[in-house]
Order: structure tokens, then sequence, then C-alpha cells
């Protein structure tokens, strides 16, 4: 059967298809803790009780008709209302978007702003923004980060690839490696984008730079930084993008927002309008509601948060104890989000069968069928088959699981020659 090029060469979530192999052991018995997805298990870390209070009585009110296109004015106002309490962050009703979580808010910014062509510049590892530019046609330039500065990119290595693009890509916390920017290296960066702006004619599109916070709650002992609030300059070239699915554990709520410039805004909401990404009226009604309580809010996230927290430490603990073992592992710290990132330098090393490790998607299947262990590699993310670095999602598993699990990562690994 003939398709469209564009569905032909679609490439499918390496991360769907680890879980895929996950679940079908699952299905016979076998004991997997699964650190793939970046989603969490509802009965360690339901959302907010009032949360859901708030979208039952919704429902019985009979909220169930379509929503507006841009999003209940409730809801934009309450949005409105926490960025200037909690971030300084000025934005009317008017210039938010709300939309069915990030995802279609993501999508709708690259096709609001990037031309068949056009070129987007984004760092390595990063979530989906290779499929983003392929689903816009655009001529990606990928920027390989490194362990040394936590695999975030510096103005240093973006600066060359800025003049002509439309858009930069930037996440913080950043998935997949739960790192974030400091306040120096984002100043630093916008300014790049302040000053290829003041190169461009009015004829010209501008350097936008699309900025997903989604996990700007969940962060630990750092601060979290954003491009308007560290200079006012950049709220014209800024699109944000955020939502509730990880601070409010609520990933299948559906309810994400975006905010930025309003001619950017408007015209999202217009391609949204034909797509029907809305989040669900219900929904939207009782996080216009729950958002109001600022209180409520903060007890929540830091009580969320905390657990998160625990477990990413359990693990990253574990690894450390591996290494100074002698193991040929690593990871680094986690500051926020959801995620450990670990190396595990075990390729091209032999299986017990004799058979050799010959890639980072070769040591994840062996993880899942010798120790019953799911990480995903980076090469998820963009980055190479050969490089030894994983993402690991804590929001799965209880605390006692990721203990239970150490002990069976490590004998795998002991069995690699």
């Amino acid at each position: 059967m003939k398709v469209s090029k564009l569905a032909q060469n679609l490439i499918g979530s390496e991360i769907i298809k680890i879980g895929n192999q996950v679940n079908d052991l699952k299905t016979q018995g076998a004991e997997i803790a699964n650190l793939t997805i970046g989603d969490l298990d509802a009965n360690i870390y339901p959302i907010p009780a009032r949360l859901k209070e708030e979208i039952q009585k919704a429902y019985q009110n009979n909220l169930t008709n379509y929503p507006p296109a841009n999003g209940l004015l409730s809801l934009r106002k309450a949005v409105s209302q926490d960025l200037k309490n909690r971030w300084n962050l000025e934005y009317s009703a008017n210039e938010i978007l709300l939309a069915g979580g990030s995802r279609p808010l993501i999508y709708a910014t690259f096709k609001t702003i990037v031309d068949e062509g056009d070129k987007v510049v984004y760092p390595i590892p990063s979530w989906n923004n290779n499929h983003y530019a392929y689903l816009t046609h655009a001529e990606k330039i990928e920027v390989e980060t490194s362990q040394s500065n936590n695999f975030l990119p510096t103005a240093e290595e973006l600066k060359p690839h800025l003049e002509g693009a439309v858009l930069l890509a930037l996440c913080s916390p950043l998935n997949p490696t739960g790192t974030m920017f400091t306040k120096d290296q984002l100043t630093e960066i916008c300014e790049l984008v302040l000053e290829e702006n003041k190169k461009r004619d009015e004829n010209e599109k501008p350097l936008y730079l699309m900025y997903d916070q989604i996990y700007a709650m969940l962060t630990f002992d750092e601060e979290h930084f954003n491009p308007v609030s560290l200079l006012p300059e950049m709220k014209k070239y800024t699109v944000f993008i955020d939502g509730t699915s990880k601070s409010f554990a609520a990933t299948g709520v559906r309810v994400g927002w975006s905010f930025g410039p309003t001619e950017i805004i408007d015209k999202m909401k217009s391609l949204l309008g034909h797509i029907g990404a809305w989040a669900p009226k219900p929904e939207q009604q009782a996080v216009s509601v729950f958002l109001g309580e600022t209180q409520n809010v903060d007890l929540f996230v830091k009580d969320f948060k905390g657990k998160i927290a625990e477990s990413l430490k359990i693990l990253h603990t574990g690894i450390q104890d591996m290494k100074s073992r002698g193991f040929l592992v690593d990871s680094i710290k986690p500051m926020g989000a959801l995620y450990l990132t670990i190396k595990l330098d075990y390729l091209g090393k032999t299986k017990p069968d004799g058979s050799q490790i010959s890639d980072s998607s070769d040591l994840v299947f062996y993880l899942i069928n010798e120790a019953g262990v799911a990480l995903v590699p980076f090469s998820a993310f963009g980055n190479s088959r050969d490089m030894p670095w994983f993402r690991a999602s804590a929001g799965g598993l209880s605390s006692d699981e990721i203990k239970r699990m150490l002990p069976r990562l490590e004998n795998a690994l002991s069995k690699l020659s």
C-alpha cells in the first residue's frame, strides 16, 4: 500500500519499542524494573486529591462539550496569575494557549515558525526535537553536548549554528538528563539570541527560542531560570512550553499550556483548532480551580518532588557504590525532573553466551532479559548508538523496587567480560 513520503519515512519511538518488550515480558510473569517511560505509577504517585475532586465535580456538572479553541478563560487567567506569582512573568490570558498536554504545543510551535528547509537548532541529547524537525521538513542542526557540562549546550557550542536559524529548542530541567541551566549559562545563550536578532531586518524571520520548562517545579537543590526573567527583551522571541503533566503527576490528565508573543500564540491557536488537540473541558476547569489554590499546589509539589528526589538519590547512590567497587559505571547527580543519567561502559563486552554487546540498544535488551532492568539509551534522544549513556526514569517505581533492582543490575553487569 502506498502512503505519503512523510508517513513512509517516519521513525517510531525507540522508547515505545523498549516499553513494548517490557510489557510483553511482564505479561509472562517477569519482574521488570521499568525505568524507561517518563511517566508515573499513579498508585505510587496519584494526582492531587483536590484536582481529582474538581475533575469529578466538573463531569458531574456536565462540562463535556467543546472548550474554547484557546482554552477556558478561567484556566488561562489562573495560569497568568500563577506565572506572575511563581516566576514574576507578566503574560495576559490572551497570550496563553491551552492544549491536550505539551506535545501538541511543541508541534504547533514548530509548524507556526518553521518553513520547509528552515534551520532548527537543538542540543542532543534532547527529547523528540528530531521528530518535530522531520515533521516540519526542517534543516536540523544537532549540537552534541558533553558530560563535562551535564549534557547541556553552552553558548560557545551553539554560537556557530545560529546564523540564519529560525528556532532554537531548549529544555530545563532537561529530559533526558535531569540537569539544569545555571543562571549564567542561560543568560549567555539568550544574549546570543538577542545578538542574532539585531542583525536581521524586518523582512527576515526572527530567531525564536522554544523553552520547554515542563519540569520547572520539580527542581531539587538548584534554582530554575527562564529566558524572559533573565533578559526581558527575550519576551518577543520566547515561546514557553509548560503544563500539569509532570509537576502534578498528571500525565494522563492532558492539560498543557504555552505562552509567548501574541502573533505566534494566535497562529498556534488556529493550527490546533484544525487538529482539535484541546485539553478536555472538565480537566481544564479542575486545573483552573486547583492552580488558584497556591498553598495546596505548593504542598503537593513539595511532597511529590521530595519522594522523586529520594528515589533518584537511592539510584544515584547505588550506581556510585558500584563505581567505587570497580564497575564501569557512573551517574550525574540529579538536579530536577524524574531522571538520572547513567553511564554503563560495557559496549563491546561479551555476554555469557559468547555474543558481543554491539551497541547501547543491545545492552538495553541484555539488561531487560538478564536483570529485569529497562533503561533508555541516549540514542533515543539523538545520540549515537556507540554512546554508553542511558536515561533512568524513577517515576514508575517505588524506592523499595529501586533498591531491589540494584543487585540484579550489578549481577548482570558482572557477567559481561
